[in-house]
């Protein structure tokens, strides 16, 4: 078979399909991107046995039908050194060999036997939830959540996001027992709840990919897999088995104490005085007082110390409560607001932190961070 393609437009399509592809591999066949040509299209597959991605892209001409698979890094290492220009394949599929033709040249591959490659998971027809999501939604919500997942091999059920599809919007939840999100969008409709656990390399090539959509995403999963069609695209991934705990019961309802501050501020302060913290805890404290809040942090094995004091509007008792400067900051940096609320109820209780103003009606979030103990 033969195909004409443009070098950068196959460059682009192939770096992101690439992402799925492991550094150890089960299987030697999975080192290889699967390419299938059918009636003028170049459909290209990717997978770790796990993710599956697929990214579909029209060619300029093409001769003949057929599929092979060829090295992932080969591949690639080619391309990215080609100026934009069409590139004409010539692949025999008998003896897997591969050519590529430019304009000054032609390179050699040996490709391997494309029907080793996995088959792709599918659905039971009879258990499959069927639901329209718009791009930003999805994307926002991954985006939100990831970085609160867990990386626990005890506790699967926390290294992923939790989905839970409501008849009053769509959650999207992670912990991972320290931190926890809950981000919330209530324009999605559905007619019946549903919910799944997804793991956190899928959510990652989501993240990757959905820039590049602009329809609506068709999202199909039944107890085991879970498909994502938009575009030129398609996901399908394995879930993660088992229930997601009940992170309602953990979010603390009454917090009487309310903490209005910069986020960025805040943000800038937490980074330099965390640098001098005990490394093993990264603890800091935040005092409040009145409408002042001090930031602090110590390590006592090397004798140093900072602290910063920064404006901030607070209703509330006094209150010393200490929190993992990291988490905090990862906490403060996925959100957008110019202000935060944190909510707090004593100092061993967890924070609640909330945006202070949200341009988006639709939409909600919530970050929670659990406390450390102050030695003083």
């Amino acid at each position: 078979m033969d195909f004409v393609v443009s070098s950068s437009h196959l460059l682009g399509h192939l770096q992101l399909v690439s992402k799925v592809v492991g550094s150890k591999n089960a299987l030697p066949i999975l080192d290889n991107l699967l390419f299938k040509v059918n009636d003028g299209v170049l459909e290209v597959t990717a997978s770790d046995l796990e993710s599956t991605l697929i990214t579909r892209l029209n060619l300029d001409s093409n001769n003949g039908n057929g599929t092979i698979a060829i090295d992932t890094k080969k591949i690639l290492d080619v391309l990215k050194e080609f100026p934009e220009q069409p590139l004409t394949f010539n692949i025999d599929t008998d003896e897997l060999k591969v050519d590529i033709v430019s304009s000054n040249g032609k390179f050699t591959l040996v490709g391997q036997n494309g029907e080793d490659f996995p088959q792709i998971p599918t659905l039971k027809s009879d258990r499959v939830t069927r639901v329209e999501i718009l791009p930003d939604v999805l994307y926002s919500g991954i985006c939100s959540a990831i970085f609160a997942t867990g990386d626990d091999e005890l506790r699967p059920v926390m290294n992923g996001i939790y989905i839970e599809f409501q008849t009053g919007g769509i959650n999207f939840v992670a912990t991972d027992a320290h931190k926890l999100v809950k981000y919330r969008r209530k324009e999605v409709k559905v007619e019946e709840e549903a919910s799944f656990i997804l793991p956190k390399k899928p959510a990652s090539i989501l993240k990757g990919v959905l820039p590049k959509a602009f329809s609506d995403i068709t999202l199909e999963f039944d107890d085991k897999n879970a498909v994502f069609s938009f575009e030129n695209f398609q996901l399908i991934c394995r879930l993660v088995e088992g229930v997601y705990p009940n992170y309602a019961t953990v979010i603390p309802k009454d917090n009487p104490n309310k903490l209005i501050v910069d986020r960025l501020e805040l943000f800038n302060t937490l980074k330099r005085v965390s640098i001098f913290a005990n490394q093993a805890s990264n603890l800091v404290g935040l005092n409040i007082t009145g409408n002042q809040l001090r930031v602090n942090a110590q390590d006592i094995d090397y004798a140093i110390s900072a602290h910063e004091v920064i404006n901030c509007q607070y209703d509330g008792d006094e209150m010393e409560i200490g929190f993992k400067s990291n988490f905090l900051i990862e906490i403060l940096n996925n959100l957008s607001t110019a202000e935060v609320v944190v909510e707090l109820s004593d100092p061993t209780r967890a924070g609640v932190v909330v945006p202070k103003d949200n341009e988006n009606e639709n939409e909600e979030i919530l970050m929670l961070l659990m406390p450390m103990m102050i030695n003083n």
